[in-house]
Parts: structure tokens; C-alpha cells; sequence
């Protein structure tokens, strides 16, 4: 591995600090925090490719490279690279110990609208959910039960990317099942609600006149979705009971007429394993285009493919925020976030285009920029790109459940010396 001394990390070393995993379907991305409200960003890292070809790679709080491995894809799972991760972790911050991990975890289901301990029962209950999110599910609670065996007495926090969105009002979250469905559970719970609260405490700091108004937030990235939001509330999203509906993803479909499932089914004897493999896996840009999930290759390809497939995309994330807009009885501001949403200025373009019908205009020179605000000033609705920053909001999620619950705090040994 290639360690760099971490020369841009602070001079003042915190007496404790606080660590958060966000795991993906193919990464696991941390963080950690020092201070005792952990503001102060220490390191910040993530293992990428895993199962293709893991690579670890990790900056200081100012940005500077302090270390980088790579390693084969064989057997190199989630649980390797939370190993690696704590064993990298505990070599920058050296003997500083660690007072609680914090976790975003993907679904809490209908019993988890707050951040909760952890303890075995919590993660048997969550585990249950894992087919409602088996993208990501499986791989939240990789890290959790890892570190679990390595420091038992470590407080670990789940923070939910479904918590956001139950405030939204309950015709929002029903389905046309019959009742007893929704008293199971099948109902609408949405996701990137970490994201999306992130967003909206940005706003409050930033504008708080403007996050207080009828918003449309788009987080758009390999896994996309909107959600309307009034003063600072989630009202309505575009995913649903689970993490492949609504907008066109990197390989999730987004919105499809169940009637296909059952047509595909019955006439090619497709499975529930294999429905769920082409749903997730197969389909979104990658389908469409037959060349990649990436937006940057799609956009570098004279493939007519292509090109179709970042118009679906566009043409439903327009169509999704009319919806949305009408959720909320109109709009006053849409905010891009999320990978493609910060950085692609042509999909911002042509959304905002294809939205000039609810009052967006989009400066075309602010839009090359791309940050802050990027509307023209005779634009009836704000446009802003905002940086997501989940890691930073479960970090004070966590330190938040430190103070609440201070005889659970945790000041003894790292992870890997536990």
C-alpha cells in the first residue's frame, strides 16, 4: 500500500473522533471526524470496484492524498474492504480512539424513522429487509456485523435513507393494494433521504428563506430519484417500496408497468431471481444504450444508443419533476445533486429546457460553472447545484445519539487493536 505521511490533516489532534461507513452495491465509501460534535473532517476515503478491481484511496481534510492500494477481485468482498478499511483508519488516526461508527443504512422499514443503536436484534431486523433493498441491504450490514466481531463494545448508529420521507402525508405513501398489504408494509418509503436532509440543513445555513419553500430536489447518479420537499419536509419522492422505481438509474429501469413482469414471466419463464437481476442489474442506461451505466461514456459516444438513452433519462427525470411539482401545488426551486447532478452540465441544461414551461431558466454561463446558483435572473424558480454530503450528516446524526445517550459512549481502544 502507498501511504503518504497526512501533512494536510489538522496540527490539532482531537482527543477522540468518530467514524462513518456509507456502503454501495460496489463500494464502500468512510469518513472520519474529529471534535466532540465531529464537524471537523479528519480523513475521508472509499474502496471502489469491488468485485472488478477493488483500489482503496483515501484524502485529509484539506483534499491531499495520504494513501492508495489496490488489490484482485478474487474473494475481495465487502468484508475484506471493511478490513482493509479499519486497518488503513487505524494508521492515519493512530492512537486517537474511536468513540462510535456510524452507518447509513438503506431501509429501516416501517419501526425505524430515527437513527437507532445497533445491537443483534436491530441487525435481525434489518437483515429482514434486505429483499426490499438487495443492492444495498446486504452490503450496509457487511461493515456493522464486521466491526461488531472486532469491537463488540463499540456503539454503532444505523441512519436511514428511508427515515426523510416519513413525514410525508400517508395517501403519498399508499399503494391501490388492498388494505391488508399496506398494514404488512408494501407502501411507498423512498430513499436517498440522507442525501436529501443533507441538502435541506445546507439550504437552512445557506438560504434559509429559500429551503423552507416548495423544492424540488434532484439527487441523480447512478441511482437517481426526486423529491418534493415544503419548508424542509419531504412531501413526495419518485421511489417507492423499493430502490428501483421511479426516475431511469445506471442499471435499475426505474418506473415499469408490472404487467411486463408478468408478461416476461409467462412467456419466457423468467424467475423472481432472474426478474430481479434484469431490474437492478441489466437495465437503466446500461440497458438502453447496450454500452454503459456511466453518463461520461455515453456522452463521449457517437452510438445513436446512447444518445437515446441520456433522453430517456432526461425525458423522465421532466416528467417526474412535473409531478412532483404538482405534489406540492407548485415550485419555487429545483437543486442538483448527486454525481451526475453536480457535474453534468448538459443534463442540467436540457432538464432545465424541458422544465421552462414551470419557470426554469437556466443561465447558460452560471451552468458551466457548475456550482451554487445557476439560474438566469428573470428565471421565476431557483436552480441550484449543491454537493451532497451524506457521510457528514450521519456523522452528526451519530455524535447527536452520543450526546443523547452519554453513558454509551465508547473511549477505549480502535477497532482493529479491540
Amino acid at each position: 500500500m502507498t501511504q503518504i505521511p497526512p501533512t494536510g490533516a489538522s496540527t490539532n489532534k482531537p482527543d477522540t473522533c468518530l467514524a462513518v461507513i456509507n456502503a454501495g452495491s460496489s463500494s464502500i465509501k468512510f469518513a472520519l471526524y474529529g471534535g466532540e460534535a465531529a464537524e471537523c473532517l479528519l480523513f475521508r476515503g472509499q474502496v471502489e470496484q469491488i468485485g472488478v478491481a477493488p483500489r482503496l484511496h483515501v484524502v485529509d481534510g484539506k483534499g491531499a492524498v495520504v494513501a492508495e492500494q489496490q488489490w484482485a477481485a478474487d474473494g475481495f468482498d465487502h468484508r475484506a474492504a471493511t478490513g482493509e478499511i479499519i486497518k488503513t483508519a487505524t494508521g492515519l488516526i493512530r492512537a486517537t480512539p474511536v468513540t462510535a461508527v456510524g452507518h447509513r443504512v438503506v431501509h429501516g422499514g416501517m419501526k425505524y424513522s430515527a437513527p437507532v443503536r445497533i445491537n443483534p436484534e436491530v441487525i435481525a431486523e434489518l437483515s429482514r429487509l434486505a429483499p426490499l433493498a438487495p443492492l444495498h441491504q446486504p452490503h450496509n450490514l457487511a461493515p456493522i456485523q464486521a466491526i461488531a466481531e472486532r469491537a463488540p463494545q463499540l456503539p454503532q448508529v444505523a441512519c436511514f435513507d428511508t427515515a426523510f420521507h416519513r413525514s410525508q402525508p400517508v395517501l403519498a405513501q399508499l399503494y391501490g393494494l388492498p388494505r391488508e398489504f399496506a398494514d404488512e408494509g408494501i407502501r411507498r418509503y423512498g430513499f436517498h433521504g440522507l442525501s436529501y436532509e443533507y441538502i435541506i440543513s445546507h439550504l437552512r445555513e445557506l438560504l434559509p428563506e429559500l429551503a423552507e419553500l416548495r423544492l424540488v430536489i434532484a439527487h441523480l447518479g447512478n441511482g437517481a430519484s426526486l423529491c418534493a420537499t415544503h419548508r424542509g419536509c419531504s412531501i413526495a419522492t419518485t421511489m417507492g417500496f423499493t430502490a428501483v422505481d421511479g426516475l431511469l438509474m445506471g442499471t435499475r429501469c426505474g418506473a415499469l408497468d408490472p404487467g411486463v413482469l408478468i408478461y416476461l414471466m409467462d412467456t419466457y419463464g423468467i424467475d423472481a431471481r432472474h426478474l430481479e437481476k434484469l431490474i437492478y442489474r441489466e437495465s437503466g442506461l446500461l440497458g438502453v444504450s447496450g454500452i454503459s451505466s456511466d453518463m461520461r461514456k455515453l456522452h463521449a459516444s457517437r452510438e445513436p444508443a446512447a444518445a437515446e438513452a441520456i433522453s430517456l433519462f432526461v425525458y423522465r427525470i421532466v416528467r417526474e419533476i412535473g409531478s412532483m411539482a404538482a405534489a406540492l401545488g407548485g415550485l419555487d426551486g429545483v437543486i442538483f445533486t448527486g454525481g451526475i447532478g453536480e457535474n453534468d452540465a448538459a443534463v442540467r441544461a436540457q432538464v432545465g429546457e424541458g422544465c421552462r414551461w414551470l419557470g426554469v431558466d437556466i443561465d447558460e454561463m452560471r451552468n458551466s460553472r457548475g456550482h451554487d446558483q445557476i439560474n438566469a435572473d428573470s428565471s421565476r424558480v431557483a436552480v441550484w447545484v449543491i454537493p451532497t454530503d451524506e457521510e457528514r450528516l450521519v456523522a452528526r446524526q451519530t455524535a447527536a445519539m452520543l450526546r443523547q445517550n452519554p453513558g454509551e459512549r465508547h473511549e477505549g481502544k480502535t477497532p482493529a487493536a479491540a
